[in-house]
């Protein structure tokens, strides 16, 4: 899931990435507007906040937005060169050092956010803490799926969908549509996977609030346990039968 990079990574690595990861973003999401009042899973919408916060309210607080965009772009390099490093280093597992800053982030804001924000800690701050953990995890997964798999907003994979479900019109061949059909469905997977995270995660907010965080990070947890297991698995089902 996390392991397979370039032609040696498949349909099924894909679809379990989307689905354990956007799931977790939609958890985010949701915490981030019910508790903080602000988008953390993308910055897309922020521009437009800065824009018409400085202009038509004049007030200075818009460059808060500019700071949460900043935030996940710098969570975004943060991944990236993490994970550059590793692979340089050639580790098996160059991945894990950035899944588990996000996991810690997580984990720090379910487990203290709460009472940050009633002790009168800066909202845009706590903000840009789940920004910067979204950036991290956007990066890496768009880096480990070749840019295939996006997790954390879902504009560009209505625009990608509607293409592909216009080219199903015109491409006849079994190899285009079975293609075609395999897109459509991971991107179908991601939505899917992120719209529950934010319905289970706004469900569950009402009894536990920001601890719903908690939740997220497990599930972290347990998608690098389980790709561990799997990698583990297939090394000494390998060795047996070159023995």
């Amino acid at each position: 899931m996390f392991r397979h990079r370039g032609k040696a990574r498949t349909f099924k690595h894909n679809f379990r990435l989307a689905t354990f990861l956007s799931f977790t973003a939609g958890l985010v999401n949701i915490c981030g507007v019910l508790a903080l009042g602000v988008l953390t899973t993308n910055v897309t919408g922020h521009f437009a906040y800065f824009a018409a916060t400085l202009l038509k309210d004049y007030d200075l607080s818009a460059f808060y937005y500019l700071l949460y965009i900043l935030a996940f772009l710098f969570g975004s390099f943060v991944s990236s060169f993490i994970t550059e490093y590793f692979v340089s280093k050639g580790k098996d597992s160059p991945h894990a050092a950035a899944m588990l800053l996000e996991i810690t982030l997580l984990l720090f804001m379910g487990t203290f956010g709460k009472s940050l924000i009633n002790v009168g800690c800066s909202i845009p701050l706590l903000a840009c803490i789940l920004l910067f953990a979204m950036g991290l995890q956007n990066s890496l997964v768009s880096k480990i799926s070749n840019s295939v798999v996006r997790t954390t907003h879902l504009t560009g994979l209505f625009t990608d969908m509607g293409i592909e479900l216009s080219q199903l019109f015109f491409y006849k061949q079994e190899e285009q549509r079975k293609k075609l059909l395999d897109s459509i469905g991971l991107r179908t997977a991601i939505i899917v996977s992120f719209f529950l995270g934010c319905i289970t995660g706004g469900c569950m907010y009402l009894y536990i609030q920001l601890k719903v965080l908690v939740i997220a990070a497990v599930i972290l947890v347990v998608a690098l346990i389980y790709d561990n297991l799997l990698f583990v698995y297939y090394k000494i089902r390998k060795q047996s039968k070159g023995k």
